[in-house]
Parts: C-alpha cells; sequence; structure tokens
C-alpha cells in the first residue's frame, strides 16, 4: 500500500532531503523534520512559503498530485502588502497575465487575518505606512512562484504564503514543523 505524508512545512525549509546549494550550506531540509525511508514531495514549496506539502513512496500517486494535467486544486492563505481591491480580486479571478502566458482563472477571495496561524520566524516585516490584506487563493495550475507572481501582477506583493490545501488533503489541525500520515486513496475518482 502507497504511504502518503502531510508535512506542516516551516518558512526557510528546503522542500528536499539534501541541501544541493553550495559546499558547507546550512539550510535546513526536510530531513530535519521527517525520516521516514523512501517517501518523496509530491510536488514543490518553495523555501519563502509554508504550509502543506505532501510525500509518498508511490511514483503514480506523486504525479497523480504534482502534474498540473491533473488540475488538483491547491489553495493558499497570502499575506500581501497593500489594502486588497475588488478589481484585484476580479482579475485574480479572471486569470493573470505572467511573462509566462495566461494563468487559469482562479477562486479568490479576500478573509481575516487568521487567528490560529503560527508565528514566522523571522517574523514578516511591518511598516505601519503600508496596510496588508490577506488572501485566499485557489489555483489548478503548478507554475514557478505562481502566487506570488499573481499577486504582485495585480499590485500587491505577497509577504507571506501558506498553503492550506491540495486536493482533498488539508492543513487542518497540523503543527508547523509537524508531518502525519494520510490516507492515499483520496486521490482515487
Amino acid at each position: 500500500m502507497a504511504r502518503l505524508i502531510a508535512f506542516n512545512k516551516p518558512f526557510d525549509v528546503l522542500s528536499q532531503f539534501t541541501d544541493m546549494g553550495t559546499q558547507g550550506s546550512t539550510r535546513k531540509t526536510l530531513s530535519a523534520f521527517i525520516d521516514v525511508p523512501k517517501v518523496y514531495p509530491a510536488g514543490r514549496l518553495d523555501r519563502d512559503s509554508e504550509g502543506l506539502l505532501l510525500l509518498t513512496d508511490d511514483g503514480k500517486l506523486q504525479a497523480k498530485i504534482s502534474n498540473p494535467r491533473h488540475k488538483m486544486a491547491k489553495t493558499y492563505l497570502a499575506q500581501v502588502e497593500g489594502d486588497l481591491t475588488d478589481a484585484a480580486i476580479a482579475q485574480l479571478c479572471h486569470g493573470v497575465e505572467l511573462k509566462d502566458g495566461m494563468t487559469r482563472p482562479a477562486r479568490a477571495k479576500r478573509v481575516a487575518e487568521p487567528d490560529w496561524l503560527w508565528p514566522r520566524t523571522p517574523p514578516v516585516r511591518y511598516r505601519k505606512s503600508v496596510p496588508e490584506s490577506w488572501l485566499e487563493l485557489t489555483i489548478t495550475e503548478g507554475r514557478n512562484r505562481q502566487v506570488r507572481r499573481m499577486t504582485a501582477a495585480v499590485g500587491f506583493p505577497t509577504l507571506r504564503l501558506i498553503r492550506l490545501s491540495i486536493g482533498p488533503w488539508q492543513l487542518d489541525g497540523l503543527e508547523n514543523g509537524a508531518w502525519r500520515e494520510e490516507d492515499p486513496k483520496k486521490a482515487r475518482p
């Protein structure tokens, strides 16, 4: 039976088990948190992003989760710079023109700052003169740094990004830096 792990990836952790950077690099990797043999990330989550990362030992399941052809929805919580406008939300819902082409339409809505969110180390920069907003955004693509590029394209750069869900799997109740076993059968239609 396939194994599937949900991990709440902290900020400043690479989504891989070894650091292939410069020699002597001390960047944190998944190996600091997960001691399970033969599981690999199903998709990516940038070093400066947080939240749900799925890992599996099943190649077919890994492809189903991470291949954009399957259009598995991914939902993010983004803290953005500025007072988010209805026009920006509408633009995100319609699709945004990026350097590598138009994005698929997204589901986007303004949300209140969550009261359950863990503190980030280091904290997000705070500027008294610039307001911040929170946005929930669901996409069905997996372009490199897509959410950050989309929010910047509509005039609201992302300050903090947390993935809440991938398809049927949710971050709910998973402490930052912790992992749990999940049911891989949820991926089946």
